[in-house]
């Protein structure tokens, strides 16, 4: 995963679906983030970047999604139930 910080148009994140995505627009503001997939082309895909758990990620990401979908996907759920249960009083927005 790549760094965190405000996500901007032009930019990859992953969305509360695990899903790799350029963004597209971008309000933090209004607190949303809409983009295409770059798995399936589906859009828009819309996220609360305050809410939603979204993540910025590298491309080297979307070829592992695009290769191997279920696979990334378990990881990814894998990695975020771990990072989740290390946080004290969490609420899991992506379950």
């Amino acid at each position: 995963m790549a760094d965190s910080g405000p996500i901007r148009v032009g930019e990859l994140y992953e969305d509360c679906s695990f899903h790799p995505v350029l963004c597209v627009y971008s309000d933090y503001d209004d607190d949303e983030l809409r983009g295409v997939s770059l798995i399936d082309g589906s859009w828009p895909r819309s996220c609360s970047p305050r809410h939603c758990g979204v993540v910025r990620i590298k491309i080297e990401d979307v070829l592992e999604a695009k290769e191997g979908p279920d696979a990334y996907l378990a990881r990814r759920q894998a990695e975020w139930e771990q990072t989740s249960a290390q946080r004290p009083s969490t609420k899991d927005s992506r379950s």
